[in-house]
């Protein structure tokens, strides 16, 4: 009797192919979209596209179709509203910045995802992510690197826990982008050539703070741009509006480039500084998540770290100065430690854990 796996099918090419590659492997394939866009009009349903809106629907629809596999679209609106927009919603207003697609991934397209599907008897689910999993010797789960590095996503997966890795299959992530849709053409897929979706589904205009005013129903307040001395600069917009290492946007006539530097919430005050006044060799991080090792146990570990997606990695020591609570001093500075981005440590080519930025 096959193996049933459950596929999050986004309506783009690499949920698709993954699809596929898991038919070709004998699974027992079943593609499931999930719903998670909220109650609006259909027209900005249609714009919030991303990989779940209704465009995604009709794509995913027709590859299952293609594939000859049972589809579904599963409801996960009031997961995905408490798990990712009430947090993303809750972090900008305390003066973090929040990365959605980490929550999205660790509480809806794994959490929940894989309780459903375990539900109706599955052994699996699986994504079109750039990772591979791998079970190491110490008999524990890890993601691994992509052979990709430039699409590589074990950045966003870092929150994955040892019971989900060990019901997750990610076939794409042994192949590099441009063989993913050689195969999506060679095999007929529509979507071969469709772009990639956008980072934050819910917000396609890229405006967040105009999101949680509409969101929350409240404006943001205004407050005081300040110097590392406290003298006052000029009047900012609402603390929404900005993000550590900022320089755009700002509406300073300093003379000079100027960034910001820290955020404020508890005086409603963005703090201006110069360009190295962004550096930093220390930083702190909770809400740990471990994966190829099962903590530090007071030892300290030589590991690269990534402070945001797209970051290559820094060499850094790691050690706990706390319950939950690590320090990471980094050979050298990084530009723009970002309080509520993920850092996520690596050993080599696997992600050793990670935790959210103090």
């Amino acid at each position: 009797m096959s193996r049933k796996v459950v596929v999050g099918m986004s309506g783009g090419v690499d949920s698709s192919v993954a699809a596929w590659l898991l038919k070709q492997q004998g699974y027992d394939v079943i593609g499931v979209t999930m719903q998670i866009w909220q109650d609006q009009d259909t027209d900005v349903q249609e714009a919030e596209g991303g990989c779940c809106g209704l465009s995604a629907v009709d794509d995913a629809r027709r590859v299952a179709m293609d594939l000859g596999i049972p589809y579904y679209v599963m409801n996960f609106k009031e997961e995905f509203r408490t798990n990712v927009m009430d947090y993303f919603v809750g972090e900008y207003v305390a003066g973090r910045t929040p990365n959605p697609c980490i929550a999205c991934n660790r509480y809806v397209k794994w959490e929940s995802l894989l309780r459903r599907s375990m539900a109706i008897g599955a052994d699996y689910i699986a994504t079109g992510h750039y990772a591979q999993i791998c079970r190491l010797p110490n008999q524990r789960y890890a993601l691994k690197t992509s052979v990709t590095a430039e699409k590589d996503q074990t950045y966003a997966l870092y929150n994955l826990t040892q019971e989900q890795l060990a019901h997750t299959l990610m076939p794409v992530g042994s192949y590099h982008k441009e063989e993913i849709r050689r195969m999506a053409a060679d095999i007929g897929l529509q979507v071969a050539h469709k772009p990639d979706s956008q980072e934050i589904c819910f917000i396609p205009d890229h405006d967040h703070a105009r999101f949680i005013e509409a969101y929350t129903g409240m404006q943001v307040p205004e407050g005081n741009f300040v110097d590392l001395e406290g003298n006052v600069l000029g009047r900012h917009k609402g603390i929404s509006h900005y993000t550590i290492g900022q320089r755009k946007g700002l509406n300073l006539s300093m003379g000079h480039p100027v960034f910001v530097v820290e955020i404020r919430p508890e005086t409603n005050e963005v703090v201006i500084g110069e360009g190295k006044d962004v550096f930093t060799n220390v930083l702190c991080c909770d809400k740990l998540n471990w994966m190829a090792i099962d903590g530090l146990h007071g030892e300290p570990m030589e590991v690269t770290a990534k402070i945001r997606y797209s970051h290559k990695g820094s060499p850094c020591t790691i050690r706990e100065i706390g319950h939950d609570l690590v320090e990471c001093r980094f050979h050298e500075p990084v530009r723009a430690a970002t309080p509520g981005q993920a850092v996520v440590f690596y050993d080599g080519d696997y992600v050793a854990g990670g935790g959210t930025i103090l």
